[in-house]
């Protein structure tokens, strides 16, 4: 007999062995209020360095032309909101659809990216999209150095669970989670910006109740 064979007939033979319930008492988002929902989301964000700003629907195109005013070329998907697309073109700036596809080396180029979002986590300050045409595909939302997300506020949820709830209604789909900024340490734990995605993250939370 191996030893592998022995440390397996021990598994056996110490039999079944009882687990203690897992507790699921975290929050949920049908005990959360909706203004603490979207207040830990944005705290959550800023924790990661990310810019946050929440307006009201009328206020998108303002707030995405503020949000770019560093940069002088965008990318943005073939499906966003024309009003958005038209905003991101602002003050001159360039313009991009990726349709069709833009080259790796144009997207290198490409200053900044704006897409909508699926769904965000107030929990984890993790927003998701799901590459639907107003999001894009995965590497418009990686190579460019700025990302600006316009979530709305009644897609974010308190949870994983429940946003992923929201996902698994299209389980094909690919998705991107998002917690940040691209960031990582080096060996000395210096912080690194932007080594798998983009430096700079940007987020326009719409809540439509600021205009009733």
């Amino acid at each position: 007999m191996n030893a592998k064979q022995e440390i397996l007939n021990r598994i056996r033979a110490a039999g079944q062995i009882p687990a203690h319930d897992i507790a699921r008492d975290y929050l949920c988002g049908t005990e959360a209020s909706r203004s603490d929902i979207i207040a830990d989301m944005v705290a959550a964000l800023e924790d990661y360095t990310a810019i946050v700003t929440i307006v009201p629907p009328a206020g998108v195109g303002d707030a995405i032309d503020e949000m770019l005013s560093e940069a002088a070329t965008v990318v943005v998907p073939p499906g966003l909101d024309e009003s958005w697309r038209d905003a991101a073109g602002r003050h001159g700036r360039a313009v991009r659809i990726d349709d069709p596809p833009l080259s790796k080396a144009d997207l290198d180029a490409t200053d900044a990216v704006v897409t909508a979002s699926r769904v965000g986590v107030s929990l984890s300050g993790t927003i998701i999209l799901d590459g639907q045409p107003d999001q894009g595909r995965r590497a418009i939302s990686l190579v460019p150095d700025t990302h600006v997300i316009v979530l709305d506020a009644d897609d974010i949820k308190a949870t994983v669970p429940e946003a992923v709830a929201i996902v698994e209604e299209h389980p094909l789909r690919p998705t991107t989670w998002i917690a940040g900024p691209s960031a990582t340490s080096d060996i000395e734990l210096v912080r690194v910006d932007g080594v798998h995605g983009p430096r700079n993250l940007r987020v326009i939370i719409v809540d439509q109740t600021l205009d009733r």
